[in-house]
């Protein structure tokens, strides 16, 4: 007899084919495979063929859930808040929920953040942060000043304005030639190299298999990390750039309003770690010149890279910070824009008093409510869970360093990449792992896992085993 929800799960496949368009995907691409649950770190999933699968979402579904799926904390403050209210308007109108987490975000954030704009994604976070710069900069008499420095092989978003910093050669919005705007881009930083630490010693045992709360106290807060390992870089690229970025920095000083930059691990970019001192050095360029330093944190906020906010690896204040993606642990979008007390300052002194922008969705309760609850899931014991996760990419990914195609191995915190010498190929690769029972979603000519941060080092051996053997089968030689 059939099992009628493979059945029903693959005929779903074919009707979204064709109908629904899916991320940088064509209609007529291969069907996607149907989720049929989501529980912990596994997803079960149905191929168009009817093919079943569990398998660990070694991708937390594109960085953001970092607790898994269906934690009890996140599904009660979640049923929690829709038996209150679920949304209204935020013109007007204020509620705990935002409040609350306005004041959470600016207690933990790198640097002295004294305002918050909620945006419903992102993008649009970007899309607020631009807008808040030449906004600050007309109110400082300086109007002229509306290009922003940044460095190629950033991604910062699909809308218009944050599509015209990413990257305009070799990034994803290369379509759209002369109808961008056009602004200044400095080289990218060069390569650096991280090593973990070891391991640390096992937490006590958790009340749950969510690790809803730890027996005793914290073992670490919000505000600290693990991670004191050095790193590697070339001193003379590094030299190099430095003053290149110096260079391009000082020619355009008078019609920059801004630097624009992901910290420290550049994501949809290519997963491209660089040198925490080429973070400093914008911080300083920025001084010098007059710009604000806009940090994207979307893809790196909340222990991502071994720090809370990639920004601390550097130990620096930025301007402006977008968080996102993880902010909610993946239940529901909303994002963030945190400015300090000057640059609101300026802002109201200003011409229009007000930031101008408004989503409809600003600052939705059931969201800013379940961002609560995953910043006090964090806040139990992220440190100790992103260095364990990171020790064991390490680990189990350098397995892939013999094989021929293998260009790069790196890791960064709960991040770890294989770099090849030619394109993934993505259907083939993608059945591959799952049929070592991993979910990746590789991209270019990157294979790479940003697993949730309470997997285990079982499941992550899972995982750096699917992928390491996948690329072997797919592209061995």
């Amino acid at each position: 007899m059939p099992d009628l929800q493979a059945v029903s799960a693959s005929s779903l496949s074919e009707r979204d084919r064709g109908l629904v368009w899916h991320p940088y995907a064509p209609l007529d691409g291969p069907p996607p495979y149907a989720v049929t649950s989501a529980s912990g770190v596994r997803l079960g999933l149905t191929a168009a063929d009817g093919s079943t699968y569990e398998a660990i979402d070694a991708m937390a579904s594109w960085w953001c859930a970092v607790h898994g799926y269906r934690h009890p904390a996140l599904d009660a403050a979640a049923h929690d808040q829709i038996d209150r209210f679920s949304h209204v308007m935020f013109g007007g109108l204020t509620h705990e929920p935002a409040v609350a987490l306005a004041e959470r975000l600016t207690a933990i954030a790198p640097g002295p953040m004294a305002h918050v704009f909620f945006a419903d994604s992102g993008s649009v976070s970007v899309e607020v942060a631009l807008k808040l710069a030449l906004q600050y900069q007309a109110a400082q008499a300086r109007p002229q000043r509306q290009r922003f420095l940044t460095v190629r092989g950033g991604y910062h978003g699909d809308t218009f304005a944050a599509m015209s910093v990413c990257d305009p050669v070799d990034g994803m919005h290369s379509a759209f030639p002369g109808i961008l705007a056009n602004h200044v881009f400095a080289p990218r930083p060069p390569p650096a190299r991280f090593t973990p630490p070891p391991p640390p010693p096992p937490l006590p045992p958790a009340n749950d298999s969510f690790e809803v709360e730890r027996t005793g106290t914290p073992a670490r807060s919000l505000t600290s990390s693990a991670f004191d390992a050095g790193w590697e870089v070339d001193q003379a690229a590094l030299a190099e750039w430095t003053a290149s970025f110096r260079r391009l920095a000082a020619e355009h000083s008078h019609e920059l309003a801004a630097v624009v930059v992901e910290p420290v691990l550049q994501g949809a970019g290519g997963m491209y770690v660089y040198h925490p001192a080429c973070l400093r050095t914008m911080r300083e360029v920025a001084d010098e010149h007059g710009l604000l330093l806009v940090v994207d944190e979307i893809a790196t906020g909340f222990g991502r890279t071994g720090r809370l906010f990639a920004t601390e690896w550097a130990d620096v204040s930025p301007d402006v910070i977008c968080v996102g993606k993880a902010l909610t642990g993946g239940y529901l979008t909303l994002a963030a824009v945190l400015t300090t007390r000057a640059v609101g300052e300026a802002i109201t002194r200003s011409q229009f008093r007000t930031l101008l922008h408004g989503p409809t969705f600003m600052a939705n309760p059931l969201a800013c409510a379940v961002a609560g609850a995953s910043l006090g899931l964090l806040d139990l014991h992220w440190a100790h869970d992103v260095q364990r996760v990171g020790a064991a990419l390490a680990a189990g990914l350098a397995g892939a360093r013999h094989l021929p195609v293998v260009r790069d191995v790196r890791t960064l915190g709960a991040v770890g990449v294989v770099q090849l010498s030619e394109p993934v190929d993505v259907v083939a690769l993608t059945r591959a792992a799952l049929d070592r029972g991993v979910w990746v979603r590789p991209f270019r000519d990157l294979v790479y896992t940003m697993p949730p941060y309470l997997c285990t080092d079982a499941e992550i051996a899972t995982i750096t085993a699917g992928i390491v053997g996948a690329v072997e089968q797919v592209h061995g030689r």
